[in-house]
């Protein structure tokens, strides 16, 4: 099933949060993401209905297998392709804004070759 590319950065998001911080609360989202509490509600909401995540009574967000499955795929695709491209002589923070945008429009079969060529590279 293809989710929206804001429902993908979300659970990138959570994803990354969870790694750096061990656990995630909406306020975290919000502040990481730069939105405000009730959008991050929102697609809270939206994410929990749809089984991307669970919400533990005391406001702890978790992903649960599929959500972890879609974070993790965006997770790989933005570090891999923003070395990539600072590696080419892109600036980091530019690098880092355009993997954002790149990696949820990419298909299976192009960032799977990028990966290839990336890593026989000695980038990966």
């Amino acid at each position: 099933m293809k989710i929206k590319e804001s429902a993908e950065n979300y659970l990138e998001t959570i994803y990354i949060l969870t790694k750096r911080n061990g656990s995630v609360r909406s306020i975290d989202i919000a502040a990481e993401l730069e939105f405000s509490k009730p959008s991050v509600s929102i697609a809270m909401k939206n994410l929990r209905e749809n089984g991307y995540i669970k919400v533990d009574p005391d406001g702890s967000i978790t992903l649960t297998d599929k959500g972890k499955e879609i974070a993790t795929k965006m997770y790989e695709r933005h570090t891999l392709i923003s070395k990539w491209l600072v590696h080419l002589g892109v600036d980091e923070q530019i690098a880092v804004e355009d993997a954002c945008r790149i990696e949820h429009v990419l298909s299976f079969e192009s960032f799977e070759a990028i990966k290839k060529h990336i890593c026989e590279a000695g980038l990966c």
